[in-house]
This record gives structure tokens, C-alpha cells and sequence, in this order.
């Protein structure tokens, strides 16, 4: 079964970056891995991931607390959820590290 795994600079960024990993068998992508990290206060931290954990693809939206806000996709194959986070990632980093580093204040 075919592996594909790499990791992406976000704009050229050297704090902002998300891995790829997806294994294509018969076909068709069955598992798969799209996630958005950024590197804040000398650590990388999961902001969002697109994954196939638990069987079915979803989206989680990682917070500072630990919690996750999860979205589903039932109507979508994983190759196309595959594209919708990659798509998603690209677009919206910059807002998702904002809103993650918000977060983070409030913590505090």
C-alpha cells in the first residue's frame, strides 16, 4: 500500500507548516493525515487537522485548553475531504494561528 508523507512550508514561513500523509490502496485514499502546525513560543502546536481517525473523515480544530471543536463530512470521500482540508490549511492559516494565539492570551 502506497505511502505519501511530506511536510510544507505555509507561504514560505518558518513558523507555519502542515504535514501531509496519505496511504492510496485499491484505488482510492483510505487514510489520511492534513494538519496545520505553527511554531509558537519555541514549540509546534496542532492547530487544525483533517483526518480519517475513527474511520470516517472530520475535521478538528485544536484549541490552547486541549479541547477540539470536530466537524464531519459524511457525504465526502476521503479524497475529497483530503482536497477541502489542503484547500482549507492554505487559505486560512493566517486566521487560525490568529485565533489560536488569541486563545492563548486568554489563558493566561
Amino acid at each position: 500500500m502506497p505511502t505519501t508523507q511530506f511536510t510544507v512550508p505555509l507561504q514560505g514561513s518558518p513558523t507555519d507548516r502542515y504535514r501531509h500523509y496519505h496511504v492510496f490502496e485499491k484505488g482510492a485514499i483510505t487514510t489520511f493525515t492534513m494538519q496545520y502546525e505553527a511554531e509558537i513560543d519555541e514549540q509546534w502546536r496542532a492547530i487544525v487537522r483533517y483526518d480519517t481517525a475513527h474511520g470516517r473523515p472530520h475535521k478538528d480544530l485544536l484549541h490552547p485548553d486541549s479541547a477540539a471543536t470536530k466537524e464531519e463530512f459524511p457525504h465526502y470521500t476521503n479524497a475529497e475531504v483530503l482536497t477541502i482540508g489542503q484547500d482549507d490549511i492554505r487559505k486560512n492559516w493566517k486566521k487560525y494561528r490568529a485565533q489560536y494565539e488569541k486563545e492563548m492570551r486568554r489563558l493566561k
